[in-house]
């Protein structure tokens, strides 16, 4: 090991940074965040430097490097363009005992700036010792989305109870243990919901030594449309600790392969005329394996709360007083238009979307069909695939010209993806001729007129 890895409490004490350009600025910006005091030195000082050191209670020097500029100071920064003039600062604060750092001169340093990941007071490093720092940036943006935000708060909740949970657990052996519990359970899981009040009543009721009702959770989780990329960061640390995933025939195979592996695997179906488990029936198991205290993951389709049926489920959920969360995921609207190439609005085609449901009842045509005719609007049909030729014969009929740009995506977003454009007097004759299969989407409008020129996922898979 090249380096010792310390991490330094500058508050309040002074640090030398030589330069007064951009990069002089960025190191600034992260050792004035410590609380330390800046005393920057250069012929020239960046507005923005000398605001941020007038913040940090220092001083600006206008003028050129001198070695006194070392005396009171615990860290040395060599920031300029001046190679002689940085090797200088560096022998000056070796020879004082002054931890220094040179920019982009690992052979000139004593100290090295590590790539951070700040989840104060939580904090992660990343140094390759000089030699590689993209690399070591690109390690730390993989760890700035596995790490969640709110981890800096569980840490913050750590220290708060830190005393108390050493006088009630005076052997090291179950202070550990005590602390990985609630790292690893609910009272960490309401932290990271946001639900810090509610996070600090459960630690306390643990060291009060109350006891409850065993009660596990639900995570109403939206898987978008198919392309695992598209998850968010919290819809797969969420994933990965589920105890029970119930999965609908919407989500890919492929995010379903994301959950934990040894969490089971329920599923509950949906599709046209074709329920594996009704609705009823899965809303009451969802109540049925959180009371049995696990975590019961719940991933949908596209957006829970978009023709997802999620709030009927978290209706039941909150009847029985069970802690449920809801992961937003992106529709299939946003997603498959945006894989398509085709632009949701547009100031010169639509001002206004409008999602639809095509899935029509018992075959019939029960939908506002003066209202959807209106001029300036995107509209998007769900589950239009069956209903496809009533639904363009309706819009004719209610005033939309048969010329009328429209299209039909099939399984949007994913290696499989299928695209037929045309219009409301021809498009369904075009899908009849193929052999088209849900999950589809149909979007009406002038912006289909876009995807021509927009059109960039089906490129991006040629070139693979």
């Amino acid at each position: 090991m090249e380096y010792l890895p310390l991490f330094h409490n500058l508050r309040g004490q002074r640090v030398l940074v030589v330069g007064g350009g951009e990069i002089a600025l960025r190191k600034s910006r992260l050792v004035a965040d410590t609380g330390a005091v800046l005393r920057v030195v250069a012929p020239q000082i960046d507005s923005q430097l000398a605001a941020l050191v007038a913040a940090s209670g220092g001083e600006p020097l206008l003028r050129g490097y001198g070695e006194s500029d070392l005396d009171g100071c615990v860290l040395a920064i060599a920031a300029t363009d001046d190679e002689p003039l940085n090797a200088q600062v560096s022998q000056d604060a070796r020879a004082r005992g002054v931890p220094v750092n040179v920019v982009d001169s690992p052979a000139l340093c004593s100290v090295i700036f590590p790539a951070i990941v700040d989840r104060s007071p939580l904090l992660v490093a990343v140094s390759s010792g000089g030699d590689a720092p993209v690399l070591a940036r690109l390690i730390r943006a993989k760890l700035e989305t596995w790490i969640p935000a709110a981890y800096g708060q569980l840490a913050g909740l750590a220290k708060r109870f830190r005393a108390q949970v050493k006088d009630r657990f005076p052997d090291l052996q179950q202070r550990r243990v005590f602390w990985e519990d609630v790292f690893q359970g609910p009272i960490a899981e309401r932290m990271l919901a946001g639900q810090g009040s509610e996070a600090e009543r459960l630690l306390q009721a643990r060291l009060d030594g109350e006891t409850g009702e065993v009660k596990g959770e639900v995570y109403l989780v939206g898987a978008g449309p198919g392309d695992p990329d598209l998850l968010t960061f919290r819809a797969l640390r969420l994933m990965q600790q589920a105890d029970v995933v119930l999965y609908d025939r919407l989500v890919a195979p492929a995010i379903v392969e994301l959950c934990r592996r040894d969490a089971e695997r329920i599923y509950v179906g949906k599709q046209r005329a074709d329920h594996a488990v009704p609705q009823e029936q899965l809303n009451q198991q969802l109540v049925t394996l959180a009371k049995q205290g696990k975590r019961v993951l719940r991933l949908k389709g596209g957006d829970p709360f978009i023709f997802g049926r999620g709030g009927e489920e978290i209706e039941e959920l909150a009847a029985h007083g069970i802690p449920f969360q809801v992961v937003p995921g992106i529709t299939a609207a946003s997603g498959c238009a945006a894989y398509a190439g085709i632009p949701l609005t547009h100031r010169d085609y639509a001002q206004s979307v409008r999602f639809v449901t095509g899935h029509l009842k018992d075959g019939s045509t029960d939908l506002p069909w003066p209202d959807l005719v209106a001029p300036g609007q995107t509209l998007v049909f769900y589950m239009g695939l069956v209903g496809l030729p009533s639904i363009c014969e309706q819009l004719v009929l209610h005033g939309r010209s048969s010329d009328t740009p429209a299209a039909l995506i099939q399984q949007g977003t994913t290696h499989n993806q299928r695209v037929f454009t045309g219009t409301l007097g021809n498009l369904p004759k075009l899908v009849a001729e193929h052999e088209v299969h849900a999950p589809t989407l149909v979007i009406v409008g002038e912006v289909v007129t876009l995807r021509e020129k927009l059109a960039w996922f089906e490129g991006a898979q040629a070139g693979l």
